[in-house]
């Protein structure tokens, strides 16, 4: 960390020393409640008048006008929650711009299901909004108008003061949103002539946790937080002093070295970008350097993902215009509101220089920022990463991660029901269920079975990885029942930007699983990607009568899985740094581990359906049991085995995105227990690699399956519920 260049001063700044050094004293010396009437209490009230103080002078307000509040968010919905239902007798109508933040945009969403009516003052390419069609939006309903003041992606300055004076001259609030703005230009509420104002301490070098709302003398807004009287009595709860001091003091530093520190980081910004121009011919600047904040600038490398640029730049801090959100991978609003098209976003980066930032670290960033997009841009002229004795971390060379970043599965369904359906009668298996195979018969007594896998890394290790793959795509041959006969490789490999010698480990590391499988790998075909993706063709056989499908489960069905969940989760917390070795190791042994015995014991057995957990999960591969075969099912939540560390992970934000789409996709057929938090929703639809096998087999087995899985050396097969009844796939979570 200590060698790590940080260029995401708009995502957050650390702590100033000056403000660190104020707040200390009130970590232990002045710890009374600001509301006591004795002196510990008084010399607490008099550090948050002094505070109070301090961040009006910063904003040109006077002191009565400023409450403390935990952050921006906060902020933003106070101004707007509590103007809302303040004025819902005069009107119900507010307009706000297209490119707010989230604390804008999802308190806007909110009002709506309240009732209230919402219109979004749209911005033209230079992100600046389109001030002419302010009038036309306009209603005699409308009670608020809220605009930041600078944006926080592209940096463009809107221009406040004429939005406001609109407002005000049809009787109408107005609120900016100005928390990129403090301690990087000038803000004054009397010459902005705003009515409401929101500030976040950790935006200019406060602790994270506290912010402040200007409310205008006269303006009324209805509470937010109920309790005792705090903030003048407009926000309730006991001051959080530490930080309060801490906020205080940022302001006033702000406040001070204002002109000082904006030159500096608009130096550092300049050079920034005359470094990547010179070095990266045909860079496409979307910030308006003449109109912006002077410490932020969002670039577009054509032609290459920004995710995947900075996952291979560990040295740099940095955020992309578009990666692996929650919904998949999207562009921002804000580039979308602008009309940026789907290339420039997706190679769009915000750089956002602070008062820490030296010109050394503008010119190295600068410099290792070219060396990887001349890697992948133009390979000609860029020598390949050499080994050297560094260990090759495969996760930061991909922005997908195994299974996770299959399709959507609305986009997979819609596909798959537009395309023809076979009428080979020697089609015993094909496209028209959701099998991760095909069964083709060859005759009575024989059938092959195909199966195609491949997907990103999932694992740092090469070797691991290709294991890893190689045991996912001969899951597939499993779950039909069938023995596996011989694989193809399927590579994609950016041979620009990693060495042979890393594929050479991943194809050893599938060898290896495929010897242990009892079969060779033949051939196969390789490409060239900006990204490795590794996979194979499996084929297999099968008596046609034996053959296993997803569908077939019947009431009273025990429902058996045969590998703990969670890989999902834990491979993106590995990514991200938030796992630790024991939880990363576990994930790799559980999905380099075939389903070969699984698959053995239940051959013993009636099976009615079966299918491997991957990219849909749980939720997903157990739906499509259920709606194919036409019947519901019940899980027990407690029952199911997740490995170490899933929830944990999971509470702190390690979700991948195909883990949220599943949730997402699978809600209409899932009956959530009460009792469950959405984490533990997210758990159950976690997108897998390499899962366990789930069985769906006649009740009245389930002690003689465990005990023949047990012998076959299945020790950790679980029964996680039961088929209930014939109905239309529902499945109920208990």
């Amino acid at each position: 960390m200590k060698d790590l260049i940080y260029l995401d001063y708009n995502a957050t700044t650390p702590i100033d020393p000056e403000v660190e050094a104020a707040m200390r004293p009130y970590l232990n010396t002045y710890f009374g409640n600001p509301s006591s009437r004795y002196s510990y209490g008084v010399d607490s009230r008099k550090a948050v008048e002094l505070a109070r103080l301090q961040v009006a002078v910063l904003i040109g307000a006077s002191p009565e006008e400023i409450i403390f509040t935990s952050g921006g968010s906060e902020s933003d919905n106070h101004a707007l929650k509590g103007a809302a239902f303040a004025l819902k007798d005069k009107g119900n109508h507010i307009i706000v711009s297209t490119i707010e933040h989230p604390a804008i945009l999802e308190v806007c969403t909110w009002l709506q299901k309240q009732g209230f009516e919402i219109s979004y003052l749209p911005v033209d390419s230079n992100c600046m909004v389109e001030i002419a069609k302010l009038e036309g939006l306009i209603t005699p309903q409308t009670i608020l108008i809220s605009v930041m003041h600078a944006n926080n992606e592209i940096g463009t300055l809107q221009p406040v003061a004429e939005l406001a004076a609109i407002a005000h001259r049809h009787g109408i609030l107005f609120h900016t949103d100005a928390a990129q703005s403090a301690g990087k230009v000038k803000i004054d509420v009397n010459e902005l002539d705003v009515d409401l104002l929101t500030l976040a301490g950790h935006k200019f070098y406060a602790p994270k946790g506290i912010g402040a709302l200007y409310i205008r003398k006269g303006v009324v807004l209805d509470n937010l937080i109920h309790g005792a009287g705090q903030e003048h009595n407009l926000r309730a709860g006991t001051e959080n002093l530490l930080e309060i001091v801490g906020f205080g003091k940022a302001a006033e530093i702000a406040g001070r070295d204002l002109e000082k520190s904006s030159s500096h980081l608009e130096a550092m910004r300049d050079l920034l970008l005359g470094e990547l121009q010179s070095n990266i011919p045909g860079i496409h600047l979307h910030t308006v350097i003449n109109n912006s904040l002077p410490n932020t600038l969002s670039v577009a490398f054509i032609g290459i993902p920004a995710d995947t640029l900075l996952s291979t730049l560990p040295e740099l801090a940095a955020s992309a215009g578009a990666a692996c959100h929650p919904a998949g991978v999207t562009s921002s609003h804000v580039l979308l509101a602008m009309g940026v098209t789907t290339e420039f976003a997706m190679g769009t980066i915000r750089l956002s220089t602070g008062k820490y930032s030296t010109s050394e670290e503008i010119k190295s960033a600068a410099q290792l920022i070219a060396k990887a997009y001349n890697a992948v841009a133009s390979p000609q002229n860029e020598a390949k990463q050499q080994v050297s004795g560094e260990k090759i971390k495969l996760t930061q060379f991909t922005h997908g991660l195994g299974c996770a970043c299959k399709m959507q599965p609305a986009d997979l369904e819609s596909i798959l029901k537009k395309l023809p359906v076979t009428t080979d009668p020697n089609v015993l298996v094909g496209n028209a269920s959701g099998d991760d195979a095909a069964v083709y018969l060859v005759n009575e007594e024989q059938a092959i079975v195909q199966t195609l896998d491949f997907f990103t890394p999932i694992v740092d290790d090469p070797y691991d990885f290709g294991a890893i793959a190689a045991a996912n795509a001969l899951s597939d041959i499993y779950a039909m029942g069938a023995k596996p006969l011989f694989a193809l490789n399927i590579v994609a490999f950016p041979v620009q930007r990693l060495p042979l010698e890393v594929l050479e480990h991943i194809l050893l590391g599938a060898a290896d699983k495929a010897t242990e499988a009892g079969i060779s790998i033949i051939g196969g075909h390789s490409i060239e990607d900006t990204e490795p993706k590794f996979g194979m063709c499996v084929t297999g056989l099968v008596r046609p009568q034996k053959a296993w499908k997803n569908i077939g489960a019947k009431p009273g069905d025990a429902l058996i899985l045969t590998k703990p969940l969670g890989t999902g989760i834990i491979s993106t917390a590995v990514k991200s740094g938030l796992a630790d070795e024991t939880a990363a190791a576990e994930a790799c042994k559980w999905m380099k581990q075939l389903n070969h015995k699984a698959s053995l014991a239940f051959l013993k057995f009636p099976v009615n359906a079966c299918t491997d957990i991957t990219g849909f999960g749980l939720a997903g591969h157990l739906s499509e049991m259920t709606r194919g075969s036409n019947v519901n099912a019940e899980i027990a939540f407690n029952s199911l085995p997740f490995m170490g560390q899933v929830k944990e992970l999971a509470m702190a934000g390690a979700i991948p995105g195909g883990t949220h789409r599943n949730l997402d996709f699978y809600k209409e057929w899932i009956n959530w227990s009460t009792m469950l938090s959405e984490t533990e929703k997210l758990m159950f639809c976690d997108a897998q690699t390499s899962g366990g096998l789930l069985v769906a087999i006649p009740g009245k087995y389930i002690d003689q399956v465990l005990i023949e899985l047990s012998l076959q050396g299945v020790e950790d097969a679980f029964v996680i519920g039961h088929i209930t009844e014939a109905g239309n796939g529902i499945i109920n979570v208990v």
